[in-house]
């Protein structure tokens, strides 16, 4: 477990960056244009119709009461009436229409973010915790919901209501409007103020929610349980979660008082209003001054009550948008994560493929800093046949079995199928004609027949069973209960080693791709075991051009050429019994085979752990 461990791409947010950033999120909503030009015609409607309201009570108090004029009165009645329930029913569409298009731009966004990750390269998901991943797409997303959903049109209604207020204030009276408004700009630096605070108490915020989600993805996981419970680190870990929860409350209470006291203040000013406009009037009548009617005085206060609202409503819009430009700067970064493996404009599409692997002059490092890890690579394996590529442990192997599915990307020469580099071949062709094998075998948590079918959808039943029995797992599926709906559990835990493997075996038989890369598919099993997987494997490389990464040399002395690695070059080459005569590495490791036993593929290589995802030694 790592809860300190950050992603290694993470660029340093620019305030000065903030326009362009605003510029993006609106960008966001475009697609939905027509929809949000009937909602600002809704929030426009309904501000018009709630500002005639105060004008109506002025007619009411100043001409149909005093002049006892009944038929006005019940006009201007129902005119009230019927102002609150157009306010009510366009409020109601307003609502339905703005949140449906925050919802469309919550969909995009999420499917960007996940779209984006599965263009990454393998190297990213090494480097980066599952859990941080998760929370990106999740925490950052779903904290984004109330300002996607509904701040976009809280801020055209808000702005718009001001804005009509405003002007009928100015109508009826400019100098009581004037005074209602002196300490606008205050209000408005005193929330920006708030809204910087929050920002930065929401990036923290957020980067402790994606540090816990890690820690809860890797300890919780079955492998994690399997590890705390044997390791008697349960209560250690335990402890190490609340100390991450107990940094979310600090800064979950710090997030939800920053400018609590300031926008309270803002609150008082503005509900004292009514009584400053009452003093004012009442001060300019017994001194002389221009005097208001009873009916303009109180359809003033009702304007600046109705002012109040949206008022407070919009500068705590304001607070909320400089929050969330926290989560988008997150998102952001996501989207823009420079993408090393991409497909070319023209691809090339191969429709049959016969299965010629070429390596020439082949180097590749991990990053520019970092020392080479494979270095002029020339291998050239004829299709149909099969190349064993052996060393010890951190000489390359899994590296270089890794660059014919463009898991990585040469740095230096390049890699071809049937004389095409596979970098100028379309994603398609490459997925169909190269599958993998590894030692670490994945299975979703579904049913036997869904995992079997993940390598070909449409494939039928007669289908499953036949790759089933070429894989020598058939039997045991139709012995369980369930047989083929049988649920594998998370990470297929309800089934052993060798029998995950053969499930990988039988689903990589049902894709039939004519180059097969086998990443020590054996190594982590006992000899029994061992034997049967071999025999599944042995069905699945006929006819194939087949490249095995092994420790267990006994699983490739048939290889029609066997390749050491050591150091990321070649130090050997040739079949097994010439490797023999050279007397040179090979043999070397072959006695070394003998003196151990058969456990020594175990011992010089631990299976890769999934949870802690770091990069392959091999």
């Amino acid at each position: 477990m790592h809860p300190d461990r950050q992603p290694t791409w993470t660029p340093p947010p620019d305030a000065k960056d903030q326009p362009r950033q605003v510029r993006r999120i609106l960008r966001l909503f475009r697609p939905y244009r027509g929809r949000l030009a009937i909602v600002g015609l809704l929030v426009g409607a309904s501000s018009l119709v709630s500002v005639a309201t105060p004008f109506l009570l002025k007619e009411t108090l100043d001409v149909a009461i005093p002049k006892g004029r009944t038929g006005l009165l019940s006009l201007l009645a129902a005119g009230m009436i019927l102002s609150a329930v157009l306010t009510s029913v366009f409020g109601v569409l307003q609502t339905l229409i703005s949140t449906t298009v925050g919802q469309r731009v919550m969909h995009d966004l999420r499917t960007a973010v996940y779209g984006r990750l599965q263009r990454m390269s393998l190297a990213f998901f090494t480097r980066t915790r599952t859990g941080e991943v998760q929370s990106r797409i999740a925490n950052d997303i779903g904290g984004m919901q109330a300002t996607v959903t509904s701040t976009a049109t809280s801020l055209v209604s808000n702005v718009t209501s001001v804005v009509a207020t405003i002007i009928a204030m100015i109508a009826l009276d400019w100098r009581l409007t004037i005074v209602s408004l002196l300490l606008l700009p205050v209000f408005v630096w005193i929330s920006r103020r708030v809204g910087n605070e929050r920002k930065k108490i929401t990036t923290q915020r957020q980067k402790q929610m994606a540090a816990m989600a890690a820690t809860v993805t890797e300890s919780l996981s079955v492998s994690g349980i399997l590890l705390g419970r044997t390791m008697g680190r349960s209560d250690s870990l335990t402890a190490g979660f609340a100390e991450e929860s107990e940094r979310l409350v600090d800064l979950e209470v710090r997030s939800n008082m920053a400018g609590r006291w300031r926008m309270a203040v803002i609150t008082i000013v503005m509900a004292a209003m009514p009584a400053v406009i009452y003093w004012t009037a009442g001060l300019a009548l017994q001194f002389g001054g221009p005097q208001a009617s009873l009916g303009t005085i109180v359809a003033f206060v009702s304007l600046q009550q109705g002012l109040f609202r949206p008022a407070v409503s919009l500068l705590a819009t304001g607070v909320q948008i400089q929050t969330s430009l926290a989560l988008f700067q997150r998102i952001f970064e996501y989207l823009d994560l420079p993408i090393d493996i991409t497909e070319r404009e023209r691809p090339v599409r191969l429709d049959r493929v016969k299965g010629e692997v070429r390596f020439e002059d082949v180097a590749f490092r991990y990053d520019d800093k970092g020392s080479p890890i494979l270095d002029g690579i020339d291998v050239t394996v004829p299709a149909g046949s099969s190349l064993a590529i052996v060393g010890p442990t951190g000489a390359g192997k899994s590296t270089l079995g890794y660059l014919v599915p463009r898991l990585y990307d040469v740095t230096g020469g390049r890699v071809t199928l049937d004389g095409v580099d596979v970098r100028d071949l379309d994603f398609d062709t490459l997925a169909r004609a190269v599958g993998v094998v590894s030692q670490e075998t994945y299975l979703f948590h579904a049913s036997v027949a869904e995992n079997l079918r993940f390598a070909k959808p449409d494939a039928t039943d007669e289908e499953l069973r036949a790759a089933a029995k070429a894989a020598q797992i058939h039997d045991h599926i139709a012995a369980l209960p369930d047989g083929y709906d049988t649920v594998v559990g998370e990470r297929g835990h309800r089934f052993s080693g060798g029998e995950k493997q053969r499930l990988a075996i039988a689903r990589t038989i049902l894709r039939d791709p004519p180059v097969l890369i086998l990443d020590e598919a054996t190594s982590a099993l006992d000899t029994r075991t061992e034997a049967a997987v071999q025999e599944a494997i042995d069905a699945l490389s006929a006819n194939r051009t087949t490249l095995t990464i092994a420790h267990r040399l006994s699983t490739v002395q048939g290889a029609d050429q066997i390749v050491v690695l050591d150091s990321g070059r070649v130090a050997e080459r040739g079949t097994h019994q010439e490797l023999l005569e050279f007397d040179g590495r090979y043999a070397g490791l072959v006695r070394r085979d003998a003196r151990l036993g058969p456990a020594n593929g175990d011992a010089e290589r631990e299976p890769m752990n999934q949870d802690a995802q770091l990069e392959p030694s091999g």
